[in-house]
């Protein structure tokens, strides 16, 4: 595909997901995974998380069933995996698809598995900033025969043959289905065939990074760490960490401007779906009405996380973070 959004898309497209269904997603995630249920003329059900792992739970999803639920959409935040066997027990109750947003979770695995070898359909990202990437792009699998049969045809246009197949046969074309301009470039894809060369070393220089702070920032009373959990069972796309404000006289976005001003720039990774305007306005939600991803995202901090990043500034970041502890400690 030619992002991951659209490999979201069109797995739910494929499914038939449309006016009247509801997906269940998490609040705790990027735009894409609410919009693309929106643009299929459903609406998507926002899920709270759970505190520490900031994914979607079973617990979580089965709070937001209806009588109108198609589907589960659940995003392996930061790279780790979500408790996909439990969930996948109650899409199967309530015969629903599982379509997983895997944008953070190359090459993560679940119950020894890959993730991406299981569910209805899983889509990965392959944006600049992703643990594998093609400048922009993304890929959908599933195990299904006829449901990657759909994608295919959806992905360029519903036609009954590619360009290449045309020339190949010398053979027109019939256009099966109104679909979509999906398809991943050669040259995106000539990039991914080099970066998935590389890709077990990049993940174990991100996991090598992540021991290093948590050795170094779990001494550090004021921070609670993300849960670690060892290669390959995590991708470690991202490296947030969770402020203990208790034990602080700051509030996030004061102790990230103090990192800034020590040279040290993060990010939030995310606003929940639920507290931005249109779905309040669209919805009805208020921001407390997802009390833990409304609690966390007072607290989430995204660290300077990626295989690049050298030990000299990874050392910078440790001592930055513990510098700007000590100034605002209670």
């Amino acid at each position: 595909m030619n992002s991951g959004t659209a490999a979201l898309h069109l797995a739910l497209a494929a499914l038939e997901i449309g006016p009247g269904d509801e997906v269940i997603v998490p609040t705790m995630s990027f735009a894409s995974d609410a919009e693309v249920v929106i643009r299929l003329g459903a609406r998507p059900v926002l899920a709270d998380c759970d505190p520490r792992t900031l994914n979607l739970t079973a617990a979580a999803a089965e709070a937001a069933l209806t009588r109108r639920t198609r589907a589960i959409l659940p995003v392996h935040y930061a790279g780790l995996p979500c408790e996909m066997s439990a969930l996948r027990r109650l899409a199967r109750r309530h015969r629903l698809a599982v379509v997983e947003d895997a944008a953070h979770a190359f090459p993560a695995r679940h119950d020894s598995r890959p993730i991406g070898s299981e569910g209805s359909a899983v889509a990965f990202s392959f944006y600049a900033s992703k643990n594998l990437t093609t400048g922009e792009g993304g890929m959908v699998t599933t195990p299904h025969r006829r449901l990657a049969e759909r994608m295919r045809l959806l992905r360029l246009h519903g036609l009954s043959a590619s360009a290449w197949q045309r020339r190949e046969r010398g053979a027109g074309y019939d256009i099966l289905l109104p679909g979509y301009k999906y398809n991943l470039g050669d040259l995106a894809a000539a990039i991914g065939r080099a970066q998935l060369a590389k890709a077990a070393r990049l993940h174990a220089t991100r996991e090598r990074l992540a021991q290093r702070y948590q050795q170094a920032l779990g001494q550090l009373p004021e921070i609670e760490l993300p849960p670690f959990v060892a290669a390959p069972d995590h991708a470690w796309h991202l490296y947030v960490i969770q402020l203990r404000l208790e034990r602080l006289r700051c509030g996030r976005d004061e102790f990230a401007a103090a990192l800034r001003r020590r040279g040290i720039e993060t990010s939030v990774h995310y606003r929940p779906l639920h507290m931005h305007s249109y779905y309040r306005r669209a919805f009805g939600y208020r921001p407390a009405d997802l009390s833990c991803a409304h609690r966390a995202y007072q607290r989430i901090l995204s660290l300077p996380f990626f295989a690049g990043l050298r030990p000299d500034a990874a050392r910078r970041v440790i001592t930055a973070v513990a510098a700007t502890c000590a100034e605002f400690r209670r």
